[in-house]
């Protein structure tokens, strides 16, 4: 008998875990090779899960050293490094020639090692000792902001996504991330490479879906800090901005070219970062050793 192939079921990312959509929705994707798979078509109780999933996860990501999550970022680029012939392959099938699909995936690592790199200097950067006309010390220091909803590029099937998410969670964030509508299959391909990364579970969370229905759901949640939107539409930005002024949420459109690689530093980091000021008195010791 003829072997029957083993298909990919692409289900979604959260938790540290691959559940199957609660609505039990997908909708089909047509691949170059003329392959049919279907991608889950993920619900506001999908997201809803997945929001507590990264709340649950903020106390402890926020709070690790910034080395060691540098040291987490770099151990995803290896990952992504050793399986880069299966990547490859998923480009192609999405409609990329082979010579884009080297260069977005070499991109990929890359940008993932830049910031692995920024994890324990952009505090340095960014942070400042205040001049006071008062006997203290005013120091001002980033902060990460907390859960941070995003809607990847729709233009590039992973290097939009892995641009948005490294500078989110570098700086203490956790994020749940709408995947690329028409190239949704690398991102829940990056989901294994996370789950095997030394990531925490609930850290990044990945979704597949429609944004028309999606869109509203990422900003408007009440316990979603910040929303970040890489695409360009004015009517989805401007229903996006309302819903981030109920509850003062940042919002950000980062409607970037992602292959320039002027499209990577930083502020990509701070802009998802709350400067926090700290006040301490300063204690002068006299001649004689008594403080006063």
């Amino acid at each position: 008998m003829e072997r029957i192939e083993v298909l990919k079921t692409y289900k979604i990312f959260i938790g540290g875990q691959f559940p199957r959509t609660e609505s039990g929705r997908y909708y089909s994707l047509k691949l170059k090779n003329n392959m049919t798979v279907n991608v889950s078509l993920s619900s506001r109780k999908d997201f809803k899960n997945a929001v507590v999933s990264a709340r649950g996860a903020f106390n402890a990501w926020s709070s690790r050293a910034a080395f060691n999550r540098g040291q987490i970022l770099y151990r995803i680029a290896e990952m992504l490094e050793g399986r880069k012939e299966q990547f490859l392959e998923e480009l192609k099938q999405l409609g990329y020639s082979a010579p884009k699909a080297k260069k977005e995936m070499e991109q990929c690592v890359d940008r993932l090692v830049y910031y692995a790199g920024w994890a324990d200097k952009y505090q340095q950067l960014h942070s400042s000792v205040n001049p006071v006309a008062t006997s203290h010390f005013n120091f001002s220091v980033p902060e990460p902001m907390g859960v941070v909803s995003i809607m990847a590029d729709e233009s590039t099937a992973l290097l939009g996504l892995i641009s948005v998410i490294a500078p989110c969670i570098v700086g203490g964030n956790t994020c749940i991330v709408l995947a690329s509508e028409n190239k949704p299959t690398c991102a829940i391909t990056f989901a294994e490479v996370l789950a095997t990364s030394d990531v925490p579970a609930g850290v990044i969370n990945i979704l597949t879906g429609n944004r028309k229905e999606l869109h509203t759901h990422f900003s408007s949640h009440m316990d979603v800090n910040a929303v970040i939107n890489s695409n360009s539409e004015k009517e989805f930005n401007k229903t996006i901005g309302e819903n981030a002024s109920l509850n003062v949420k940042r919002l950000f459109i980062w409607d970037k070219n992602w292959i320039d690689e002027k499209e990577q530093g930083p502020y990509f980091i701070t802009d998802l970062q709350e400067i926090k000021t700290t006040w301490h008195p300063i204690e002068n010791i006299g001649i004689s050793g008594i403080k006063y």
